[in-house]
């Protein structure tokens, strides 16, 4: 899994995971949110648009990063997930806890 980093309008990091989302890549992804938040950059968007497959450890690690993101006083967002990905959260109602958002744009508003 590749993962690009960038800054929108000095309001958050947008973070793009590109392949699988498993065991054996959540660790990434979870240390990337966690380096942000320790770097007090608090406002995550996870850019979805290139992950073809999230398993329940990539969903672990982007629970984990929300809840991190949430106790520095920040929030963690999701954006252009595809339908494997919505299907995940939905079966798994995460999709209550973590409101996919269509673009990245859309994830950035209100922030």
């Amino acid at each position: 899994m590749d993962l690009n980093r960038s800054e929108a309008d000095g309001r958050a990091v947008v973070l793009r995971p590109s392949g699988r989302l498993n065991l054996t890549t959540a660790a990434v992804l979870r240390q990337s949110v966690a380096a942000e938040v320790d770097g007090g950059r608090v406002r995550v968007v996870l850019d979805l648009a290139d992950v073809s497959f999230v398993d329940s450890s990539g969903l672990g690690a982007i629970v984990g990063g929300l809840k991190s993101a949430r106790q520095a006083g920040g929030d963690l967002r999701i954006a252009a997930a595809g339908e494997q990905v919505r299907t995940v959260l939905e079966l798994t109602n995460l999709d209550r806890v973590l409101r996919p958002h269509d673009t990245v744009e859309d994830a950035l508003g209100g922030w």
